[in-house]
């Protein structure tokens, strides 16, 4: 039998070991998880009843292997979830789906609601050219915005950086509005710093033209239009959040013969002289515990990855180790009560504002966006019909002030630019807060990043090792992409492939992933 060891359980490492447990009998399989709980940066944290998403993600994929994958763990929603009961809502329902008011095990069909809160108006995200935002604009800017966006269609930018990309698609007076400070905040550098494969990959077919489109599009093409992902109108969800889809994959992983080790950190790696690994070390109770394998799936970052390798050309082992990552620090606050006023026509409890999240435009402030749970799921809130639970985030590096900071001296700091940006009236309205930090959350585009390359190429030379996942590719991947390197990985272990592009050619195309067919 051959033995498969993972490193990660997240998205990408449960993927890969359910893939090949389900497959075939031919596998022994190990999963190694340096903390407690599974789905990675996509975990559900269950504070008191009130359930925190790390990041915010929606379920929406244009690739039907992924759908039906999710379909499989958790069904669709057959029946009206909670909010929807209160308010007499209608939503998408399947035929023969699951009843959420009895079933934890069900996917949920939510409305997308995403905005920009920009000098305290509301603004559509990706931006549209409704009245509305003309209106919030004001006619010169209005005038402004679109001088500079004619400008930048007849006089392009050598697309050498971000903020030359931006400009090139939204005009440099809407890039200075709307990217330019939210990008510096997300990634601690100036988008004219940042490799402009980052734009390429996340934002690709949106532009000023593509929201021309979409309009028109809707005018003359109806419901058969073809959409840019994040102008997409539904999406799925999990109940109770995207960490229960990775608990039922473990507990399935578990059923199928896989073993799972938790608390288990993958410190070192024995490489022969033959490219293949042999065996991996993990920490586990203050002890070090060698374990051989024949195949080795990585979804750890790559930093961690290679420098824990021995025998590593000083070339790869220096690009490694100057690949840059973001962390991220998310609190979140029980409220009894939202100051912002819901001016939209969709209907919501307690008439919040319809937002899953809202991204922070404001120079004033560190917040980079925060998330209103209720909406995200009716069950992700212990009282749904008296508070509402939001997370803050926050785009920091570990071990800088922030990152340091006590729980208590950062709820005050978050508490008082909620106060600044008009969430809430005074820290009165507070009922509770919990914080949450996680590190490597975004693989960054920049410093050593432009030589990635070579460290792929040397990475895929090793025979038996296979990178997936956000952080095992170094690359931005969404859920569906993380998944879909693990389908490509599993197709090549199985067929004994020596050639791994398949794997590292996930989102690589031109178009953009959600991108609605």
């Amino acid at each position: 039998m051959t033995k498969v060891l993972i490193i990660g359980a997240g998205p990408a490492g449960l993927t890969a070991a359910f893939e090949l447990l389900s497959k075939s009998k031919n596998y022994d399989v190990m999963v190694f998880e340096e903390s407690s709980v599974f789905g990675g940066i996509s975990r559900t944290v269950n504070y008191k009843g009130n359930r925190m998403d790390m990041g915010g993600h929606r379920f929406f994929s244009k690739v039907p292997e992924v759908n039906a994958w999710w379909q499989n763990l958790l069904p669709l929603q057959g029946s009206p979830s909670k909010d929807d009961l209160i308010l007499g809502r209608s939503v998408s329902l399947a035929e023969n789906g699951a009843n959420p008011e009895k079933d934890d095990e069900v996917m949920l069909c939510r409305h997308r609601v995403s905005r920009i809160l920009f000098d305290s108006k509301f603004y559509d995200y990706p931006v549209s050219l409704k009245f509305a935002t003309l209106k919030n604009m004001g006619f010169f800017n209005t005038m402004k915005v679109g001088f500079s966006y004619l400008h930048s269609v007849f006089h392009k930018l050598p697309e050498t950086n971000l903020e030359n990309f931006y400009i090139n698609r939204f005009g440099r007076k809407l890039y200075e509005i709307f990217f330019e400070y939210y990008t510096e905040n997300l990634w601690g550098r100036h988008p004219s710093e940042i490799d402009a494969s980052w734009g390429a990959q996340r934002v690709k077919g949106l532009s000023i033209s593509a929201v021309l489109k979409d309009i028109f599009g809707k005018i003359f093409k109806g419901k058969n239009r073809k959409v840019e992902t994040s102008l997409i109108e539904e999406f799925k969800y999990p109940k109770l959040g995207p960490g229960q889809l990775w608990d039922i994959t473990a507990e399935k992983v578990r059923e199928l013969g896989g073993t799972i080790i938790t608390n288990a950190k993958v410190v070192r790696f024995h490489k022969n002289h033959n490219r293949q690994i042999e065996s991996l070390v993990y920490e586990k109770d203050g002890k070090q515990i060698e374990e051989k394998g024949d195949i080795f799936i990585s979804s750890m970052p790559v930093k961690d990855l290679v420098c824990g390798m021995n025998d590593i050309p000083y070339d790869i082992e220096r690009i490694a180790k100057g690949l840059p990552y973001r962390d991220y620090m998310s609190l979140g606050v029980l409220v009894k009560k939202l100051k912002l006023k819901n001016k939209t026509s969709l209907k919501t409890v307690g008439n919040i504002v319809p937002d899953c999240w809202v991204y922070v435009q404001d120079r004033n402030v560190k917040m980079g966006r925060f998330q209103i749970y209720n909406n995200w799921s009716p069950y992700m809130v212990q009282d749904l019909e008296n508070t509402v639970w939001l997370g803050l985030e926050y785009f920091v590096n570990e071990g800088d002030e922030m990152w340091n900071s006590t729980e208590e001296a950062f709820s005050t700091f978050a508490v008082d630019e909620m106060i600044k940006l008009g969430l809430i009236d005074s820290k009165d309205d507070i009922l509770d807060t919990h914080l949450e930090r996680v590190k490597k959350a975004y693989p960054a585009y920049f410093d050593t990043y432009d030589e990635m390359d070579t460290l792929r190429d040397w990475l895929s030379s090793i025979e038996n090792l296979y990178c997936v996942g956000r952080n095992g590719q170094h690359r931005y991947n969404n859920i569906d992409h993380s998944m879909m390197t693990s389908f490509e990985a599993v197709k090549d272990i199985m067929s004994g492939t020596k050639d791994k592009s398949n794997i590292w050619n996930v989102n690589t195309e031109k178009e953009y992933h959600e991108e609605s067919k």
